[in-house]
């Protein structure tokens, strides 16, 4: 078993680093630092160059092998922080040696169990005969992407002190705030100096993702009429609640919802509500893999809200849509060498590469939309962001050996890589 890979994860996933979409500041919670330091501490001690910037990026750079200094320069990056969906305060990881199949019933919670009987979790027997790690039932593991993270520094150790494939100049990234979405808001390309990016921050074995989403965000602002609830109906109230109830009913629930779309469905999605009956807002989020179906959800939400308003007299009803960030497919489709390669390593280590077009947005598509071609990639982590998340010690050394492969392939291949246009559709 690779002992270093495991002694490094659970060591960072002991460590808290949840991010917090509230804050303002960068990172957006200073517990994130303690993970920070201490990985460019141990970069430091494995070897490489390391700085640790004020915005809390940690770069760390492995020289290219004698001769290949005229290779592409590779990025490959994780981040450091856990949703804030769960909790990851006190983890206690847990290594179920040897699983043999069967439910694991986490001693901490006993209620919940990762049972592979279950269709949700059958992926669990994929990792029957490995070494299963979980937490203990009351906290998230951080898996995603403590996984990344401690496959990226067992990869520098691997470059550094041998044996390893020749290879072009590495720029490993370890960034703060990307369950948050602003992972790479202060990440500066010139700094990073790479010309292609991979995320190590994917799922199960195999699955690598070259599409996201597109996303736009939408705040509704209904204004009603208020007056003393004793004289609405001599003064006409119009509740704002009530509209922002009508609302939500008129959505398309049943055919546009996430509940009830999957693969390349697109949805609209209601995130909260706030306000009182004189004025409220709902936030939502609206998103598809195709720009053009986007946009459509955008037009039917404003469609919605101007009948609404329309019905109502008195009510001013305003909806306003944002540009969050775009599927990175619009710009690799143009040069698919960096996914060519990667699914070419994936088979040279013995892992069936399957493409797996992401439900969400990663860093991957700002920094491609910015000019860095950034596709994803597996950590083997499952059931992120719950108490049931789980990772096999071996799936995460199959990346280890699948990212030294593909530094391999951008030597024998990188000479081909011509860049990409600079617009999405």
């Amino acid at each position: 078993m690779p002992q270093k890979l495991l002694e490094r994860f659970l060591r960072y996933v002991q460590i808290d680093t949840t991010s917090d979409p509230d804050s303002t500041t960068y990172p957006s919670t200073a517990k994130q630092w303690d993970l920070l330091r201490l990985l460019a501490s141990e970069l430091r001690e494995i070897g490489a160059d390391v700085t640790l910037n004020a915005h809390g990026y940690v770069i760390a750079e492995v020289p290219a092998s004698v001769g290949c200094e005229d290779v592409p320069v590779v990025a490959l990056l994780a981040h450091a922080d856990t949703a804030p969906d769960f909790s990851g305060t006190d983890v206690k990881p847990i290594v179920h040696r040897n699983y043999q199949g069967g439910a694991l019933r986490l001693p901490d919670a006993t209620d919940q169990v990762i049972d592979p009987a279950d269709t949700r979790y059958a992926d669990l027997l994929t990792a029957v005969g490995k070494d299963v790690v979980t937490a203990s039932g009351k906290t998230l593991l951080g898996a995603d992407d403590k996984a990344g993270v401690a496959i990226l520094v067992t990869l520098v150790a691997r470059l550094l002190t041998g044996p390893a494939p020749a290879h072009g100049r590495i720029r490993i990234c370890i960034t703060p705030d990307e369950e948050v979405g602003r992972g790479v808001e202060h990440l500066d390309l010139d700094e990073l100096g790479a010309v292609v990016a991979y995320t190590i921050d994917g799922g199960a074995v195999g699955r690598i993702s070259w599409e996201t989403f597109s996303a736009d965000g939408a705040v509704v602002t209904i204004r009603g009429v208020a007056t003393h609830p004793g004289d609405a109906r001599r003064y006409g109230m119009v509740n704002a609640v009530h509209l922002a109830g009508k609302l939500l009913a008129l959505l398309p629930r049943e055919t546009a919802s996430p509940e009830a779309t999957d693969a390349r469905q697109g949805f609209i999605h209601p995130l909260r509500i706030s306000g009182n009956a004189a004025e409220c807002s709902v936030h939502l989020i609206l998103r598809d893999h195709d720009n053009a179906l986007l946009a459509g959800k955008g037009a039917a939400l404003r469609a919605i809200c101007g009948a609404l308003e329309a019905a109502h007299p008195g009510a001013r009803i305003e909806c306003a849509v944002t540009q969050q960030y775009r599927n990175m497919g619009y710009w690799l489709r143009d040069n698919m060498l960096a996914v060519e390669l990667l699914r070419e390593a994936c088979e040279g280590a013995g892992v069936v590469p399957v493409d797996d077009p992401v439900r969400g947005g990663t860093d991957g598509s700002r920094l491609t939309e910015r000019g860095l071609p950034t596709p994803n990639i597996f950590t083997g982590g499952h059931n992120a962001h719950g108490p049931l998340e789980w990772v096999a010690v071996q799936d995460m050394q199959a990346v280890v050996e699948v990212l030294l492969i593909l530094l391999g392939k951008w030597v024998e291949r990188g000479s081909e890589f011509g860049g990409y246009r600079s617009q999405a559709n």
